[in-house]
């Protein structure tokens, strides 16, 4: 299993009662098998069984154990290709469609975790978007307009404004209104829960070592322990694990980012209605703040696959994040309580490879790469929904893995 995070997680801490599922022990025949139970593959699970489809999901390790745990939780309709770099890729329509899917996608992971019986820390924020440097303003007004013709609701303020609302000033911002936070290992933890009431099966530490077509369509496909499950669907959503893809399929760019928590804050006031905080520069600098007081801050991303191992050069960019909150909340004195280091993934054009394999009937694949995986995971599930039915889907051409973008790139 590839290691997909080094460190100490804070997520993981605030839930102490996580189910655990058998793993499969039996021969297995459904419509659709989902391999993966992180963010993607229980989003899709839960909303294949919501539309009447007998489905398996099979996590090798345990479900949100992956990438799901070093996940920061920020649901943003803006992405990181601003859309201004999208209409020029893909053109204005489709630009336009993708970005308003976005935020649709936050709107339907509110009505998910509002129906839940847990409390997984969905809370709406709204964002600010500021320029790093001066000369990055240009293009940041640029992509205020773009979105304001997109029908999204933001602003722009100015020095003046964000210095009126925060203890910083910056030559400008967007604000965007409509989007969130949540606790991701809560809230896929609470899915699966649910989603298995409704009807997934769900099972853990089931490796799957290999998948084969029969003569009759279906897909078979087998377990370490000799376990068989033959089903009419498969969909892969392995996160940032390309290699499950036998390197035919996709060739993204792995990367890894650094994260850390602090412990809790005596005082956010200054921190205007906890919004959610990002910036212009490539790698990008982003915080956030949690249910009990915390900030997370993360950034600083080297284009390098593997964790960092070293706790001592870690804890170097561990404390650089932190001099970098702090020089933006200077009354911001709590220490790090958590710090980690994850690996994620960017395609060429920086959209997500949600849809059908050009060449393998019936199989499927949810890979979110790029900074809203959660956002791309709800698209996906729908998505991945209407193809299995036969059915038509906006998106479909757009985030397809053999998608013209690709090339252009």
């Amino acid at each position: 299993m590839k290691e997909l995070h080094t460190g100490k997680l804070y997520w993981p801490v605030t839930l102490n009662d996580a189910l655990e599922y058998e793993p499969l022990q039996t021969n297995k025949k459904t419509q659709v098998a989902i391999i993966g139970g992180g963010m993607s593959g229980t989003i899709c699970g839960a909303e294949f069984v919501k539309n009447g489809l007998s489905t398996v999901m099979l996590e090798r390790g345990q479900v949100a154990g992956g990438s799901t745990s070093a996940n920061t939780g920020l649901l943003q309709f803006c992405n990181d290709i601003m859309l201004t770099d999208l209409i020029d890729q893909i053109g204005e329509h489709d630009a336009q469609l993708f970005y308003r899917a976005c935020k649709d996608a936050v709107d339907s992971l509110e009505e998910a975790a509002r129906s839940l019986p847990a409390d997984v820390g969905f809370i709406r924020r709204s964002s600010l978007y500021y320029a790093s440097t001066e000369q990055d303003l240009p293009k940041l007004k640029k992509e205020f307009e773009a979105l304001s013709a997109c029908g999204l609701d933001v602003e722009f303020w100015t020095p003046e404004q964000i210095e009126a609302h925060f203890p910083f000033r910056k030559s400008g911002a967007i604000v965007a209104h409509g989007d969130a936070e949540v606790n991701p290992f809560q809230f896929v933890n609470a899915v699966a829960d649910a989603a298995a009431r409704a009807g997934l099966e769900i099972h853990e530490n089931t490796d799957v070592v290999a998948h084969e077509t029969l003569p009759n369509g279906l897909h078979l496909l087998r377990t370490a322990n000799g376990c068989e499950i033959e089903a009419e669907h498969v969909v892969y959503a392995v996160g940032y694990e390309p290699e499950e893809l036998r390197g035919k399929l996709i060739k993204a760019e792995l990367n890894r980012s650094f994260v850390i928590v602090t412990g809790v804050q005596h005082d956010l006031q200054s921190w205007h209605e906890r919004y959610l905080v990002w910036e212009t520069a490539r790698p990008y600098l982003y915080m956030r703040t949690t249910i009990d007081g915390r900030v997370v801050v993360g950034g600083l991303d080297e284009e390098i696959e593997q964790p960092l191992h070293s706790d001592k050069e870690r804890m170097k960019r561990s404390h650089k994040l932190l001099e970098k909150m702090q020089a933006l909340f200077p009354q911001l004195q709590a220490p790090i309580e958590f710090e980690w280091n994850g690996t994620f993934g960017d395609s060429r054009d920086s959209l997500p490879f949600i849809g059908a394999d050009p060449s393998w009937s019936n199989v499927y694949y949810c890979l979110g790469y790029g900074g809203n995986g959660t956002v791309y995971s709800m698209i996906a599930a729908n998505l991945l929904c209407c193809l299995i039915r036969g059915e038509e889907h906006p998106l479909a051409e757009i985030i397809k893995l053999d998608r013209q973008s690709l090339t252009k790139v």
